[in-house]
């Protein structure tokens, strides 16, 4: 089946010979093949007598090979459905696989965001990428961490061209009010000795803009760039990208990042509402802290706001 995407990734006709002949296989078991890339992942193919088969728009196939190749130094599990790769992650680390190692899989069956919101997770489409991560020494190790992969996120948008993204606190990636990415940290273990935490990131690649079921302004990068964008050389570039933060991390604390996130925080100096369980206040953002929480001046005195179930909007006045 890989094979096969593989080959009908360009978005152009394929005859069903030529299918067969690149896949060793009768023409009639190729349009088998076909239909299940139509019931099964979703994917419409279209068929034109005399022509043969194409995907309704272009793919970029993952492959895991030509990821090590490119630099991931991490053990790879490539997934062609799972529930969630954080989810799949968490199973992993229960079964004693030695982080790190990461998850990436072509859809998501139950993709989820921050709060248990669902993450819209078409086949093929777009990130759908998870990194398991042993923290040693501490919780403080922990400090801005949601935050550091974020900057990781836009480093890693800005390789493959995307120069106009910013982050919102805490752990979302935005273009002109759109969101175009967001992470998503689950903790195991215990935060004041050995733990692991994984960090799932989403990234809206080459989903179109008639994607329906999405309750919020969104972009994908093939919105933004006008072309379909090639995901291996995104996953590799995020992958580069994270070492070298988290390497920095690890060393400097979120303290030695902070004055960097607070540079391309698209709310800085903003008015916003935000609301918790138990109450809702609105304020001007400040910046964040040494250990990644929101600085809020209300009513002329400063507040810090971390964890749990936050909301933050901004104010219509602002």
């Amino acid at each position: 089946m890989r094979t096969l995407l593989t080959l009908l990734q360009d978005g152009k006709f394929h005859s069903g010979q030529a299918l067969g002949a690149a896949l060793g296989v009768s023409r009639s078991a190729v349009w088998k093949q076909l239909q299940h890339l139509r019931t099964d992942l979703g994917l419409p193919v279209h068929s034109v007598r005399g022509r043969g088969y194409r995907l309704e728009s272009a793919l970029s196939v993952l492959n895991a090979e030509a990821l090590t190749a490119d630099g991931v130094v991490w053990p790879i599990f490539l997934h062609e459905q799972t529930d969630s790769t954080n989810a799949e992650a968490l199973r992993l680390l229960d079964a004693g696989v030695s982080a790190p190692f990461l998850v990436l899989a072509e859809q998501q069956l139950q993709g989820r965001g921050r709060r248990g919101r669902t993450w819209v997770s078409p086949y093929g489409q777009n990130l759908y990428f998870s990194l398991a991560w042993r923290i040693d020494g501490g919780a403080r190790h922990l400090d801005g961490l949601s935050l550091v992969v974020g900057l990781a996120v836009l480093r890693a948008l800005q390789s493959v061209g995307l120069n106009k993204s910013g982050l919102k606190w805490p752990n979302d990636v935005l273009v002109g009010g759109r969101k175009i990415g967001g992470i998503l940290l689950e903790l195991v273990g215990d935060p004041a000795d050995v733990c692991h935490v994984v960090m799932g990131v989403g990234i809206n690649v080459n989903m179109r803009l008639d994607n329906l079921g999405i309750d919020q302004p969104w972009t994908s990068l093939a919105n933004e760039l006008g072309a379909v964008v090639n995901r291996n050389s995104l996953v590799a570039a995020l992958s580069v990208e994270l070492q070298k933060i988290l390497l920095r991390h690890r060393q400097e604390g979120f303290a030695g990042l902070r004055s960097e996130w607070e540079s391309v925080h698209l709310w800085q100096n903003r008015r916003v509402s935000l609301s918790t369980a138990q109450r809702d206040v609105t304020g001007d953002v400040l910046g964040v802290d040494n250990c990644g929480a929101l600085r809020l001046l209300v009513e002329g005195v400063e507040q810090v706001f971390s964890g749990g179930e936050i909301s933050l909007r901004l104010r219509d006045d602002s």
